[in-house]
């Protein structure tokens, strides 16, 4: 069986405490979490790629940004779990706020990617190419 090789990866819900990284071994995870055991997000380096690690910073427990030292342009990760649209209208605002915030810490020059967990609902209709007839059902 073929292994998978990831360089990057997005994590959602670590339930971690506080923010910190660890250089366990042959890869790097930084994170952000909270004062309790809930939410949290995190980016998992292999050891190639932490080398590349040029800051990082600890938003909120839904939002880590990281910048990676590249050529031409450097590379900037923004990692986010979204609060579910269930939430309060203010935890929505505050979460769009802290992607803001996360985007302050990068160049108008960097080429940014924001990914995670959008808690996203999709529905079972396929729409052209984005969305399959397998997405999530939603009742009522």
């Amino acid at each position: 069986m073929e292994r998978m090789k990831l360089n990057i990866l997005g994590l959602a819900e670590v339930r971690w405490t506080g923010a910190g990284s660890m250089k366990p071994g042959s890869k790097t995870p930084i994170y952000s979490g909270g004062h309790t055991h809930e939410r949290g997000v995190g980016i998992l380096f292999d050891i190639t790629t932490a080398k590349s690690l040029g800051s990082w910073c600890p938003i909120s427990d839904r939002v880590v940004v990281t910048k990676l030292l590249a050529k031409p342009l450097n590379l900037g990760i923004i990692l986010v779990y979204a609060p579910t649209s269930d939430n309060e209208h203010l935890e929505v605002q505050k979460f769009y706020k802290e992607i803001e915030k996360a985007k302050d810490h990068l160049k108008s020059q960097d080429i940014i990617i924001v990914m995670g967990d959008f808690n996203a609902k999709v529905g079972d209709e396929r729409v052209e190419d984005v969305v399959g007839r397998n997405g999530s059902v939603e009742a009522g």
